[in-house]
């Protein structure tokens, strides 16, 4: 335990012991001057911070010295109205300050009083209170806005999650803030009740025990009362001034005094003003004349001089600003940062700024977040930020999408139009200039608002140019969510997934599988459009066949046939037949045969004639399909699934290809026909 986190329980310890074991007046001093000096320390660090968060213990802090000032009052109560002593400090405050005058003693513990309670902690329970209602309240509005910025590229990752931190930070505080301002509401009042009793039983004592005349005890006990109740309000008072200080300043770039001297003084002809007035205040009225042309003569001398301060130009500011940028831009760190590659980044032309300009009605912003939330549903991976910036060396209307620094899309908007794509069978009175919808690859035709109702009349499907600029961003993400899996967003699913299943975790990994080998099965997965959102089911099936292989290839097989009911539902609707293209026996006998095995693993290895023999029956089975209207899915037996996969995957990589073990035991199957070879 260090040397700080002692002295905090000492003192914990010290406070308990106060209410419980009388001190000697000695100690009694030495703690009043002790708290006396941390409310002055309290008071000065409020002073002197720029925002609340950097005293954010404050209301701990709080708590305990208003704990520690209560146990100073049971303890020279206790010392009062048993000895009738209570320390020097105390018989100090309750002669010296006070004149020795038991009347203004009172009246001046009682303005006191009246001035922390009814003013300074009135007030600063009503601003803590409406602080932490507002801050609450304002939390969805600013975590929205920081969603915004870092989808804009405008933050980091790392600067967004500091400043949601920073969010939840000030909710916390406030809201502590609330509650601890009760505290100093109660101190005040535990200090006008502890006031009374040391007088009036204070007089009893002196009176029975002491055989003190009702005079003696008045005046010995009334100061030594007087003494004790302004020796602990004016702490109080310290802190109390401390709690509206904090919970009434708002951020800024200096501390308090520095924002009073510059922000009051930021009008110098205001104190000629002010000078005039106090001047003639003391010509037209008795007061001293000499006293207000003194201060009339500070104020104006006062305003001379700060009006001679030079403000600074703008055009200076500006050159100053555009050298530290080019100082930046020459510094080591500013090559270095270019090295960054970001995971997803959409770039378009300036035609299309529009579309990401919220003053322009841009919602592009707000698409991007839902896509994220949607695709985190759908395939169970967080996708990582999209950058969204201009490019001017692109085509105005003209937009592309990059993964890891490569171009994986590109399309073309006009923002006046709207897409129409047709239902099949082409109408000539829908005008409109021809076009190719992005993401699905769709004839189609971009048609003018006009044309736009006449066009649905007709049964085309009429979309808006941002939908589908997020339904392509939507489904090129989808396409290569594998190439965003890596092992760092690999471990943040495991260490998600450890806090609900730690057990099943420890058991897959670091042995018998590391993070890269977890990441190449939920890869190989997310590659077929397999979701991994099931990640409790893949572990599981992880920890049984761990142990026994090692072939990441092997493991994908064994957690696809886990996902069984989920692959079935994928491609199938209960009640619904699934029609599929079988893989004839003689197939998957020449594939089962061309595989090779080998320290590397196993790879499939055929004669050029026979593969192209399968691929030209699969394509030619596809292409029925299509004209019927049915998706094609190619379904083999579990052996030659994934070498089927490999075959086609050049060409046909969005055709599912499933092993009957993939499919549930209910579901009725239909075979509508068969790859083969001659």
């Amino acid at each position: 335990m260090s040397a700080r986190d002692l002295s905090v329980l000492l003192s914990v310890i010290l406070i308990v012991a106060m209410l419980i074991i009388p001190f000697p007046t000695w100690l009694l001093s030495l703690l009043i001057m002790v708290n006396i000096s941390l409310a002055l320390l309290v008071l000065l660090t409020t002073m002197n911070m720029t925002e609340p968060l950097q005293f954010s213990v404050f209301p701990s802090l709080l708590l305990l010295l208003t704990l520690f000032r209560l146990g100073l009052n049971v303890s020279t109560t206790r010392s009062i109205l048993s000895t009738g002593e209570a320390g020097g400090v105390v018989h100090t405050f309750g002669t010296f300050v006070v004149g020795g005058n038991v009347v203004v003693g009172l009246v001046v513990f009682v303005i006191l009083i009246i001035i922390q309670f009814i003013v300074i902690t009135k007030g600063s329970e009503r601003v803590s209170e409406v602080a932490a209602r507002f801050t609450l309240d304002a939390m969805p509005g600013k975590q929205m806005s920081i969603d915004a910025d870092l989808n804009a590229g405008m933050i980091s990752e790392n600067e967004a999650r500091e400043r949601r931190e920073k969010v939840s930070r000030e909710a916390d505080f406030y809201g502590a803030m609330d509650g601890a301002s009760k505290f100093v509401k109660g101190d005040a009042i535990a200090g006008i009740i502890i006031v009374l009793i040391n007088l009036i039983v204070g007089i009893i004592i002196g009176m029975m025990q002491l055989d003190m005349s009702f005079a003696d005890a008045a005046n010995h006990f009334s100061l030594l009362t007087v003494g004790d109740g302004i020796v602990s309000q004016v702490p109080a008072l310290l802190i109390s001034t401390a709690t509206g200080i904090v919970v009434t300043r708002a951020a800024s770039d200096g501390n308090l005094g520095q924002d009073i001297t510059s922000q009051l003084f930021a009008f110098p002809k205001m104190m000629y003003v002010a000078a005039g007035t106090i001047f003639l205040l003391g010509l037209f009225t008795p007061i001293n004349d000499l006293l207000t042309m003194a201060i009339a003569g500070m104020l104006g001398a006062g305003g001379f001089a700060l009006s001679r301060i030079p403000e600074p130009d703008k055009n200076e500011l500006l050159e100053l600003e555009e050298e530290i940028q080019m100082d930046e831009m020459k510094s080591p760190e500013s090559v270095v940062n270019l090295l960054n590659v970001d995971p997803i980044e959409f770039e378009f032309g300036y035609g299309l700024i529009p579309l990401a300009d919220a003053n322009q009605g841009g919602d592009l912003l707000d698409r991007i977040v839902m896509i994220r939330r949607q695709l985190a549903i759908e395939l169970g991976l967080v996708i990582p930020v999209v950058r969204i910036r201009d490019n001017i060396q692109l085509q105005p209307n003209e937009y592309r999408l990059k993964i890891k620094g490569n171009e994986m899309a590109r399309g073309e908007v006009l923002l006046d139009h709207y897409l129409a794509m047709s239902p099949g069978v082409e109408d000539e009175s829908i005008e409109g200039i021809d076009t190719i919808e992005p993401s699905f690859g769709l004839p189609a035709k971009w048609i003018t608002e006009e044309m736009k109702e006449q066009a649905e009349v007709f049964g085309y499907t009429v979309v808006d140019p941002p939908s589908v600029v997020s339904t392509h961003i939507t489904e090129m993400i989808k396409a290569n969510a594998h190439e965003l899996l890596g092992r760092q967003e690999t471990k943040q699913l495991i260490d998600h997934l450890k806090e609900s299943y730690p057990i099943l975790v420890e058991e897959v990994t670091p042995n018998p599988l590391s993070v890269g080998d977890v990441q190449k099965v939920l890869a190989k997965l997310l590659k077929e459009n397999v979701s991994i959102r099931n990640l409790p089911i893949i572990f599981e099936t992880l920890a049984d066949f761990g142990k026994v292989t090692s072939d990441t290839d092997v493991l994908a097989e064994y957690v696809r046939q886990a996902l069984a009911r989920q692959i079935t539902n994928q491609y199938s609707r209960p009640g619904d037949t699934l029609k599929v293209v079988t893989v004839s026996g003689r197939v998957e006998k020449l594939i089962a045969d061309g595989v090779q095995q080998t320290e590397h693993g196993n790879y499939l290895s055929l004669d050029p004639s026979v593969s192209q023999g399968i691929l030209e029956s699969v394509a030619s089975q596809v292409e029925q399909l299509s004209l019927m209207e049915q998706t094609p899915v190619v379904l083999c037996s579990p052996a030659v699934r994934m070498y089927v996969r490999q075959l086609t995957d050049r060409y046909f990589p969005q055709i599912p290809i499933l092993s009957y073990n993939e499919l549930e035991a209910n579901v009725e199957v239909q075979s509508v026909g068969v790859v083969n070879v001659d």
